[in-house]
């Protein structure tokens, strides 16, 4: 366990909206999806070490060594000014962590939360090292959920799956060419998983994004959604937001926030098959 270790983009003490309660939320590296609406997509790629960011750092938090970028946490003032200079959808700022590291973090305010909440970029890259995870968080008497893209197959994984509470999964279009377009891959893996975790009493809730720029597929997304799940899961619906969307991504999908009219009609038509419905 202890030679184990999994790149951490960052940590969230206190989340009230990755899953039930108050909730540590651990966000790890690299992403095999390539999704246009994406707000991190600094977490999508490893850092190549170009080392583009390094002379735009204000503070000098970078520094190269053995041709490689350095990051000094403890200088770091998180402006993110290398996040936007970064030519490559990637970070410098990795925490490579241990189980142990985690668990650490998480004993510093154990009494204030529900559990932790694992996401991404795309967690499931770091499937063995969550296994190892939840099973000592487990032992804390705590929850342990997946943010998911669906890219890997659940049923693949029966061992982590029986640490895991719950996973919360993204269904991003229910068209697969469409899907396609927008994530850069098909999404047959993600409507076998959506099956799966139903079927297994996995599931802890389904999200959608809702664009702009294509109400008829926001339609047939939520309409398919909500008939498979029938009430047996959460569905949370989405308003796009264009922030921190790249430009590319935001010619794709928008560069207005998703009017409350597109979004009052999609939830109408999720309440038709579903109550177990939400809209942020």
């Amino acid at each position: 366990m202890e030679s184990m270790r999994a790149p951490v983009n960052r940590i969230i003490p206190f989340s009230n909206v990755d899953g039930p309660g108050n909730r540590m939320s651990f966000f790890f590296q690299s992403c095999p999806f390539h999704c246009a609406f994406c707000h991190n997509p600094e977490t999508i790629h490893f850092c190549t070490h170009c080392k583009a960011c390094v002379p735009t750092c204000p503070v000098g938090a970078l520094q190269i060594k053995e041709d490689h970028v350095y990051w000094n946490s403890s200088v770091c003032v998180q402006c993110d000014t290398c996040l936007k200079v970064c030519p490559n959808s990637a970070s410098p700022k990795i925490t490579w962590m241990s189980v142990e590291d985690c668990l650490n973090e998480i004993r510093r305010i154990r009494p204030f939360i529900r559990g932790i909440t694992c996401s991404g970029g795309e967690c499931m890259n770091h499937a063995a090292f969550l296994t190892s995870l939840f099973q000592e968080v487990y032992k804390m008497e705590l929850s342990c959920l997946i943010d998911s893209n669906g890219a890997f197959l659940f049923q693949d994984y029966p061992e982590l799956m029986e640490w895991t509470t719950g996973v919360m999964l993204d269904v991003k279009a229910w068209d697969q060419d469409f899907h396609r377009q927008l994530t850069g891959h098909d999404n047959a893996v993600v409507l076998a998983n959506l099956d799966w975790l139903l079927e297994n009493g996995k599931l802890q809730e389904v999200r959608t994004v809702l664009l702009p720029n294509y109400p008829e597929q926001n339609e047939k997304t939520v309409r398919e959604v909500s008939k498979r799940l029938q009430g047996r899961a959460y569905y949370k619906i989405i308003r796009y937001r264009p922030f921190g969307v790249t430009e590319k991504g935001r010619q794709f999908c928008g560069e207005t926030i998703l009017s409350e009219e597109e979004a009052l009609r999609c939830l109408a038509i999720a309440k038709e098959n579903t109550k177990s419905v939400g809209m942020v």
